[in-house]
């Protein structure tokens, strides 16, 4: 029998759009853009199942409580993929390729960008789980089927203790009383993503204003020294 590990205590660690079934289980499914019967598939052999409208929030959530609980091995990925956000594309290439100066590398999405997840975090995504993609795929005999299948392929535990992250509700997103992450308008999205663009580039130009800023003065500093060392060998020469 394969070994099993508490996850952290109060599991799920962060509250979203999902249900829970047994803590001990090797798969999580994420049902993307569509409302399915996510507590039938939680009854059918899933420690969690819920949908993932954005590509930035509803990721860090995800993986918050994917990493805080080491039994679970397989992300299984079905559902339809979200207009605009592509979160499903996204949430595969944040697995594959990791994160590059705060932006998904890869992502196709309006606003792929992570703000709560240190590197260490996302590596430990990586390490502990493996992505299994049928997205497109609202069948729930499907569905059921790869449960069952990535069931009897269970690893065990991933061989450390769970990890705690703190997520952060912020700007990107509006949630209702319900708990549930309601995505940004298409229109918003886009603005949001330049905007985005539009500080990191202000933040690159200030750092390379300050270089050339660095590089004059160094330049103005080295002529003047110049100078001052001629005219002294200068009257050296003339004293002499």
């Amino acid at each position: 029998m394969v070994e099993k590990k508490s996850p952290a205590s109060g599991w799920p660690i962060v509250q979203g759009d999902f249900h829970t079934g047994d803590a001990q289980s090797c798969v999580g499914v994420v049902t993307m853009g569509s409302h399915l019967d996510e507590q039938g598939i939680c009854d059918a052999g899933a420690a969690i199942a819920g949908s993932c409208k954005t590509e930035n929030l509803g990721i860090e959530k995800i993986i918050a409580n994917v990493i805080s609980n080491p039994n679970i091995r397989f992300i299984l990925c079905c559902g339809t993929e979200v207009k605009g956000h592509l979160s499903g594309q996204s949430f595969i290439a944040l697995h594959a390729g990791g994160v590059s100066g705060g932006k998904i590398v890869g992502a196709q999405g309006a606003i792929p960008f992570i703000e709560n997840l240190t590197d260490e975090a996302i590596k430990r995504f990586q390490d502990q789980v493996e992505m299994v993609n049928i997205m497109e795929s609202e069948d729930m005999g499907t569905i059921k089927a790869k449960i069952d299948e990535l069931k009897a392929r269970d690893p065990g535990a991933f061989p450390a203790e769970p990890m705690i992250v703190e997520v952060k509700e912020a700007g990107g997103e509006a949630e209702e009383a319900t708990g549930e992450v309601q995505p940004l308008s298409g229109e918003l999205a886009l603005i949001h993503a330049r905007t985005k663009v539009i500080e990191r580039m202000v933040t690159d130009i200030g750092y390379r204003n300050k270089f050339a800023a660095g590089v004059y003065s160094g330049k103005i500093e080295g002529l003047m020294i110049g100078l001052i060392v001629s005219f002294v060998i200068l009257g050296f020469i003339l004293l002499g």
